[in-house]
C-alpha cells in the first residue's frame, strides 16, 4: 500500500466518523478492513486505480460505518429495556432521557461500569507516601473491598518532586516515594489491583508541582513505563486556554502508549464538560470539589444531575470523591452520600483511611446490593425524578436496571422525619404493574405485591434505597 494511501485513511479514519475509536488494536483492524476493500476494489477495475476515486469509496465506506456505528451506540440505552411495553409507562423515556448519550463517547475499552476504587486527597491531602500507598492496597484485600470492585489506588497530588529532571521528565519525591513509582505499581498490581497517578492540564498541579500542559507525551509515556493504568486529570494553573484545548492532547497522548489508561478528567465543571468530554475521557468532574459537609454534598448531587442524559458506558458524570467515614457527616448522611452516588452511576471512589474504617464506614462501603445498582450493566444514571416539602427536602430519586427493574432513594433532606411517596407515574411505570419491593439497606424484601405507589416513613437527612421488580401486570379494575 502505498505511502498516500497510508496517510489518507489515517488521516480521513478518526476524523470522519463524529465518532472517537482510540483503542488501538480496533483502530488498526478497522483501516485494515477499509485498504483491503480498496485493494481488492482496485484490483476489479482499474478506474479505481485513481486516487480520487478511491477516495469517494473511502468516504462511502465511512459514512457506512459512522451510520452502524451511531445505530449501536446513540439509541438511547433505555431501549435496551423498555422493550415489552407492559411495564413502562409511556413517559419513560423522557423521565430517563438518554439521548444525549451519543456516538462521540470515547471507546477506549475502559469505564463501562463507573470506576470504583480509592483515593488519596479527601483524607490525606498532601501527606502521602509510598507506605500509605502500600498499605492502602493491602487494606482493600484484607477487608474485602477489592473483591467487591475496589480496584483502583489513586495517588492524588503531591507525589512528584517540585521540579522535573535535567532531561524535562516528572520525577516522584525522594523522600516520600524512594523506590519510585514503577516499583509501587508492581506492588499494587501484585494485590491485583490497579495504581492511578496524577497530574495537571496546566504548568503546575495545583499543589505547585509540575503540571503536563505542554508535556502531555513525554509525561504519558513515563506514566506508561511506569505501569500507571489511571490517569486524574486537573485543572489548576491553566493560563486561560479552554478546556476543549488542554484535554484532548492527553487522551491521544495515552492513547499512543499503547497501554489502557482510564482517563479522569478534574475539569472542575467550569465549561460544562459533560456538553464536549463524553469524546475527550472516561470521566468528567461536574462540579467543584466536595467537602466533607452534609451542605456541600447535597448541592454536588443537584449539580450532577443536570447532566444525567449525558453518562453510560465508557464515560460518567463525576460530582468528586466519597467522603464517607471522614467524621463531617452522621451514618445517616454518609449511607444517603452513598445511596445516591450509586444511584447516579458516580465513580465510586472511597476517600477515607481504609485502614483504620469503623464498622459503620465498611457497613456502607461494602453494601453489595448498593453498588450492583452502580454497577448495572445498563449504564443509565438515576435521577432526581420528584421533590416536595420545605425547599424540597423530600425527594425521590430513580432509575432503570436490567431486568426490567427499577432502583427508588427516597431521600429525606428536611429537618424532621417524613412520609415519602413514589408513585408509578412518577417513576414511569404503568399503573397496572404489580411490583416487588427490597430495602438495599435492610436487606430483606418488603413486599411482593406493591401496585400504583409505595410509601416510606424517613427519618431526617436518611435515606432509603429499594429495587421494585415487576412481578405481575394486574387487572384495571384492580388498581
Amino acid at each position: 500500500v502505498s505511502k498516500f494511501w497510508n496517510e489518507l485513511v489515517l488521516f480521513f479514519y478518526p476524523n470522519s466518523f463524529g465518532y472517537i475509536d482510540t483503542t488501538p488494536i480496533l483502530q488498526n483492524k478497522t483501516i485494515s478492513f477499509f485498504f483491503l476493500i480498496i485493494r481488492f476494489i482496485q484490483t476489479k477495475d482499474e478506474k479505481m486505480k485513481d486516487p480520487f476515486l478511491s477516495f469517494v469509496v473511502l468516504l462511502s465506506l465511512s459514512a457506512l460505518v459512522s451510520q452502524t456505528i451511531a445505530r449501536r451506540v446513540k439509541a438511547p440505552l433505555l431501549q435496551q429495556s423498555n422493550t415489552n411495553g407492559l411495564v413502562f409507562s409511556k413517559s419513560f423515556n423522557s423521565i430517563y432521557d438518554t439521548s444525549m448519550y451519543g456516538r462521540l463517547q470515547l471507546n477506549n475499552g475502559l469505564a463501562r461500569t463507573p470506576q470504583m476504587g480509592w483515593n488519596s486527597w479527601n483524607f490525606f491531602a498532601c501527606n502521602i507516601n509510598e507506605t500509605v500507598i502500600k498499605e492502602t492496597a493491602d487494606a482493600l484485600v484484607s477487608s474485602g473491598l477489592a473483591d467487591l470492585g475496589y480496584i483502583h489506588v489513586n495517588i492524588d497530588d503531591c507525589w512528584s518532586n517540585l521540579l522535573r529532571d535535567s532531561k524535562g521528565r516528572l520525577v516522584p519525591h525522594p523522600e516520600t516515594f524512594p523506590s519510585g513509582i514503577k516499583l509501587l505499581a508492581d506492588y499494587v498490581h501484585s494485590k491485583g489491583l490497579k495504581l492511578g497517578i496524577y497530574s495537571d492540564a496546566g504548568v503546575f498541579t495545583c499543589q505547585v508541582r509540575p503540571g503536563s500542559l505542554f508535556h502531555e507525551v513525554d509525561d504519558a509515556d513515563i506514566f506508561a513505563s511506569w505501569g500507571v493504568d489511571y490517569l486524574k486529570y486537573d485543572n489548576c494553573f491553566n493560563l486561560g486556554i479552554k478546556p476543549i484545548e488542554r484535554y484532548p492532547p492527553m487522551r491521544d497522548a495515552l492513547n499512543a502508549t499503547g497501554r489502557s489508561i482510564f482517563y479522569s478528567l478534574c475539569e472542575w465543571g467550569e465549561d460544562d464538560p459533560a456538553l464536549w468530554a463524553k469524546e475527550v475521557g472516561n470521566s468528567w468532574r461536574t462540579t467543584d470539589d466536595i467537602n466533607d459537609t452534609w451542605a456541600s454534598m447535597t448541592t454536588i448531587a443537584d449539580l450532577n444531575d443536570k447532566w444525567a442524559s449525558y453518562a453510560g458506558p465508557g464515560g460518567w458524570n463525576d460530582p468528586d470523591m466519597l467522603e464517607v467515614g471522614n467524621g463531617g457527616m452522621t451514618y445517616e448522611e454518609y449511607r444517603g452520600h452513598f445511596s445516591i452516588w450509586a444511584l447516579m452511576k458516580a465513580p465510586l471512589l472511597i476517600g477515607c483511611d481504609v485502614r483504620n474504617m469503623t464498622a459503620e464506614t465498611f457497613e456502607i462501603l461494602s453494601n453489595k446490593e448498593v453498588i450492583a445498582v452502580n454497577q448495572d450493566p445498563l449504564g443509565v444514571q438515576g435521577r432526581k425524578i420528584q421533590a416536595n416539602g420545605e425547599d424540597d427536602c423530600q425527594q425521590v430519586w430513580s432509575g432503570p436496571l436490567t431486568g426490567d427493574r427499577m432502583v427508588v432513594a427516597l431521600w429525606n433532606r428536611c429537618s424532621n422525619p417524613a412520609t415519602i411517596t413514589a408513585t408509578w407515574d412518577m417513576i414511569g411505570l404503568e399503573s397496572t404493574v404489580s411490583v416487588s419491593v427490597r430495602d438495599l439497606w435492610l436487606h430483606k424484601d418488603i413486599t411482593d405485591n406493591a401496585s400504583v405507589s409505595f410509601e416510606a416513613r424517613v427519618e431526617a437527612h436518611d435515606c432509603h434505597m429499594y429495587i421494585l421488580t415487576p412481578q405481575a401486570v394486574v387487572s384495571r379494575s384492580d388498581v
